[in-house]
């Protein structure tokens, strides 16, 4: 793309490109939400046509962890070329698939197996949703039919995953196409009233959600629950003694536990699985965006062994007929292996407790505004929420703040009022205090609009 055209490709695309999780029209107009024509990444930055840059500072949707066009992931991606680009998983394997299969389940202790391939992360919730019904039903329990959410839940696009998510904005147009669930109380540590904990407001829902057990267990086949950070209703955030007692609650009134960590896996809520900080297994535990790095579209369902024996049949009927064309793609699991290599060899995890550190301690002055309230931060997420008086200020803010950011060479794209950074784990220091301080600017900038 020669610099001299990225007009044309900005209009080029406007006429041939359906843009996502985008009204149109504020593309157009005397004041246009600009539309950034990419020219290359290189680490945790994007270029456009005419050589400016952009910190990507939420990891491109959250799914960029080692940075843009890395080295490592190239390379592996390289030498898969030249062996295996894709095969159906129907009647045959590869290596790429059970290698990664077999080290995601080390990563649990072996509590967890058997991994289901899909595309992307609304199919993985999919997946986990058909299979725990269906798994009732194969176990004689065929009544256990109905699904249980949280206020705000987010878990995909598509029918299934719409009729679990909360949020009115992406699921109101399509009510007549969802069958309904459950929603319950959400452990959203902002929740708090006057002398309460972020535990106790976690224990509050779960007691909400035991009432439903109490009367609806006998129809319930699960509970789906974005572990520590419900991310696409503004990053509420809660303590893991919910996962706890969710857990202990699905034990005792035999409902399956469902783990969207979709957004949260992957070391971004400061451990690999988020589940781990609970000291819990789910029943279903799913995965996408960071687990290829980055790099393809990729998600996976893991489950335990008494799910999978409940399938496991002479009679092709009891079996999870389930399929995608690209399941288990080799490309996208040797980046995903790529990107468990890193993880290992550079003890990211740890790496990464000593940037959030850092990164924190940047934004106080931010978190200490008067107009800023809920700052919150879990591993490598953070968040916080603007106080805003004036409602016509606060429908426009995050595409006001999304605009201004691009003039300060930073990616963010505030989810209503609530601003939030998920950079990708390879941030140096002085990245660090640029984001941190350009950040601010950009807050105090909108402001004052």
């Amino acid at each position: 793309m020669e610099p001299s055209t990225q007009s044309d490709w900005v209009k080029r695309s406007l006429q041939s490109v359906w843009h996502p999780c985008t009204q149109m029209q504020h593309h157009a107009g005397a004041d246009p939400l600009p539309l950034i024509p990419v020219s290359h990444g290189r680490g945790a930055w994007l270029f456009d046509a005419d050589g400016r840059r952009y910190l990507d500072a939420i990891s491109s949707w959250w799914v960029n962890l080692f940075g843009h066009a890395n080295p490592r992931i190239n390379a592996a991606l390289k030498d898969q070329l030249d062996k295996l680009e894709h095969a159906m998983l129907a009647g045959f394997t590869h290596e790429p698939v059970i290698a990664l299969s077999e080290r995601l389940s080390k990563l649990t202790g072996h509590v967890l197996g058997h991994c289901f391939y899909a595309s992307d992360g609304a199919s993985a919730v999919e997946i986990a949703l058909k299979m725990s019904f269906h798994a009732w039903r194969n176990s004689s329990l065929s009544d256990k039919q109905e699904f249980v959410c949280l206020k705000g839940s987010y878990h995909g696009e598509t029918i299934g995953a719409l009729a679990v998510t909360d949020v009115a904005l992406f699921k109101d147009a399509y009510g007549p196409l969802l069958r309904q669930s459950h929603v319950v109380a959400s452990p959203d540590a902002r929740l708090a009233q006057h002398g309460e904990s972020a535990a106790d407001v976690a224990r509050r829902a779960a007691a909400e959600l035991e009432t439903l057990l109490q009367q609806r267990a006998g129809q319930i086949a699960a509970v789906i629950i974005e572990p520590l950070v419900q991310c696409a209703t503004g990053m509420a955030m809660h303590d893991p003694v919910y996962l706890q007692q969710v857990r202990a609650l699905c034990d005792r009134y035999q409902v399956h536990m469902i783990a969207d960590e979709i957004a949260v896996g992957c070391g971004r809520t400061g451990t690999f699985f988020a589940c781990e900080q609970a000291a819990v297994w789910p029943d279903f535990l799913c995965l996408s965006k960071g687990i290829s790095g980055g790099y393809l579209p990729l998600s996976l369902v893991m489950t335990r062994d008494s799910i999978y024996q409940a399938f496991y049949s002479t009679d092709i009927a009891r079996g999870f007929l389930h399929s995608h064309s690209y399941t288990g793609n080799p490309l996208a699991c040797r980046a995903a292996l790529a990107t468990l290599d890193i993880f290992e060899q550079d003890g990211v995890l740890n790496q990464n407790r000593v940037r959030a550190a850092r990164l924190t301690a940047a934004l106080s002055p931010l978190a200490a505004h008067d107009q800023v309230c809920h700052f919150r931060q879990r591993g490598m997420i953070w968040a916080f929420d603007a106080v805003l008086d004036d409602a016509a200020a606060a429908e426009t803010f995050s595409r006001r703040f999304f605009s201004a950011a691009l003039e300060q060479e930073l990616l963010l794209r505030p989810i209503g009022n609530t601003v939030y950074l998920m950079p990708p784990y390879i941030l140096s220091d002085d990245e660090i205090d640029t984001l941190a301080a350009r950040t601010r600017t950009v807050f105090e900038q909108v402001l004052q609009k």
